[in-house]
């Protein structure tokens, strides 16, 4: 049986992300490279394939007898607006993360401490990573073909594995910032300010929950021309 195209850029995409960043090889990357060395690889590396993912997502979609076109359920009409509510909470997450310096990102490890708690990470310590994983999980119930979900289940078990992941490499990198760091803040979404550990300061959001809200609007009625389905009723 022929792999496809799209099946094998997934695959390198779950990899290098779950298979490298998220294991022991990446420890022993950054011993042989440097970190910087390292980042500058990983990112390069994930853009190619992200590139190729995406071409071969296109190519896939266009030819009407690839098997991974075929449909595993009908979903029913109120999964749409299901699958529209959980974006719009993925965008509420995914724009703020963007637009806040988080210590569980990238570069911004050094501001780990109990004072780095405020804006969207007084929701969760990983913004962005859940807001994929509730993007994902729209997409899953409004979408029933094959490639659906591979594609859609794939992303969001990434961002599921990966919150945990960064957890483990905070923790090692730097135990006593990450100890202040978790008795404030929460993977779970709002299970922090639940327990009373932190509390919701709108002030320190609602420039970023509107600039959300925009852009959630605009791919919402752009999607029909991004990926060629309407996602408005």
């Amino acid at each position: 049986m022929q792999i496809s195209n799209f099946t094998l850029a997934l695959a390198a995409f779950v990899l290098i992300h779950v298979g490298i960043s998220a294991t022991g090889l990446r420890g022993r990357l950054v011993g042989a490279l440097g970190e910087r060395v390292y980042r500058g690889l990983f990112a390069l590396a994930s853009l190619a394939i992200l590139v190729w993912l995406v071409i071969a997502f296109g190519r896939m979609r266009a030819d009407p007898a690839d098997l991974l076109n075929t449909w595993l359920w009908v979903p029913p009409a109120w999964t749409r607006h299901a699958a529209q509510a959980l974006a719009l909470a993925a965008f509420l997450l995914v724009v703020p993360g963007l637009l806040t310096a988080n210590p569980t990102t990238a570069g911004f490890e050094k501001r780990m401490g109990e004072d780095a708690a405020k804006g969207i990470v007084r929701i969760t310590r990983h913004p962005f990573l859940w807001g994929v994983a509730l993007w994902a999980a729209g997409h899953l119930l409004a979408n029933g073909e094959r490639y659906a979900v591979m594609l859609f289940g794939a992303l969001g078990l990434m961002a599921l594995y990966g919150a945990r992941s960064i957890d483990r490499k905070s923790k090692a990198r730097d135990p006593e910032a990450w100890s202040k760091f978790l008795t404030v803040t929460s993977n779970i979404p709002f299970a922090a300010i639940v327990q009373g550990r932190n509390k919701l300061v709108l002030g320190e959001l609602w420039w970023k929950l509107l600039v959300a809200v925009v852009v959630y609007a605009a791919v919402a009625y752009g999607h029909v021309y991004l990926v060629g389905v309407s996602a408005v009723p």
